[in-house]
């Protein structure tokens, strides 16, 4: 559920500060020489960039890195590969980090590889300037910050934007992300995600319900809805709001919100009775029974009445570690 407050002061790093080398006009002799200067965690990178369309150099390095110079380091060199652009948010008080997104080249890269042309990718030049000024920017940054801090776990093994999850269910609905959270004891968390910011009327949040209630009676599956809140306040509002219909709909239902600890700890509130109070994700995934994950194998096939010109698969949201 994005805001709708614009966001001047994010300027593009790669059009304002840095210069670019040249790229040769062969782009496909520039591909050849990228096969060899590219690793599996690159390759990987290029995929969640496609998938997320912004990550910080912080949510990199958490996921995929051991130290910020390493990352920084390695981030740098594509940058000037073309794989990556990146921009910088202008704060009034200390520095943000770098906002990168994906470049040309790792757009050729990806199209390369699934054997289509780039403009299969929805690449533009102004690709990157249109997510720094998108009046969504902090929205999507949110849902993604609270999904990397799940999957720096260890415990995510699936995470899908909200592009990806309205492709397979957006016929019934469009949630802001959908994971699988894995215990230690491999009990499945499936979940849809709501990121509610406060910029939408409780009714507009209650809307959405239906819609999850008619995705599990048409699919048979039972997949929880987790709504993080921007406050407390609004959680306790929302859940005033929701409970009822909630029950009526046989929904299962957490909320939470940022003035609690990380999503890791026990920050979720199922509606209804709950003894223990707040719960943690792996005490979620014992708390419902009977859960049915909505992404099966046939889901994450195209739906014939939503083609893609670039194939899909879920992205791990970790990197293949060393020798795999």
């Amino acid at each position: 559920m994005p805001t709708t407050s614009p966001n001047p002061g994010y300027v593009p790093r790669a059009a304002s500060r840095r210069r670019r080398p040249v790229l040769p006009t062969r782009a496909r002799t520039d591909l050849s020489q990228l096969a060899t200067r590219l690793t599996p965690r690159d390759v990987w990178l290029i995929e969640m960039l496609y998938e997320h369309k912004v990550l910080t150099s912080h949510h990199i390095t958490a996921l995929a890195f051991t130290g910020h110079r390493t990352a920084n380091r390695r981030l740098r060199e594509l940058y000037f590969m073309g794989i990556t652009d990146s921009f910088r948010p202008l704060r009034q008080r200390g520095s943000a980090p770098e906002h990168y997104t994906l470049g040309r080249a790792g757009a050729e890269l990806l199209a390369a590889r699934a054997g289509t042309d780039l403009a299969a990718t929805g690449w533009r030049k102004d690709t990157c300037a249109r997510i720094a000024f998108s009046p969504t920017l902090d929205h999507t940054l949110g849902v993604n910050t609270l999904l990397m801090q799940l999957a720096t776990t260890g415990n995510l093994t699936k995470w899908l934007s909200e592009r990806s999850a309205t492709r397979l269910w957006g016929d019934w609905i469009r949630p802001d992300a959908y994971a699988h959270h894995t215990t230690t004891g491999h009990q499945l968390l499936p979940f849809f995600l709501e990121y509610d910011t406060g910029s939408y009327n409780l009714a507009r949040v209650e809307a959405k319900l239906p819609g999850y209630a008619a995705l599990a009676s048409t699919t048979g599956t039972r997949t929880p809805l987790l709504i993080h809140t921007a406050t407390a306040r609004r959680e306790a509002a929302l859940r005033h709001r929701i409970t009822e219909s909630a029950e009526r709909l046989e929904l299962p239902i957490a909320t939470g919100n940022t003035q609690l600890a990380g999503p890791t700890g026990p920050a979720w509130l199922p509606l209804g009775p709950t003894p223990a109070g707040r719960l943690t994700p792996a005490q979620l995934a014992a708390h419902w029974t009977g859960l049915i994950p909505a992404l099966t194998p046939d889901a994450a096939l195209s739906s014939p009445g939503r083609p893609t010109a670039l194939p899909w698969h879920p992205v791990p949201p970790q990197p293949p570690t060393p020798g795999n």
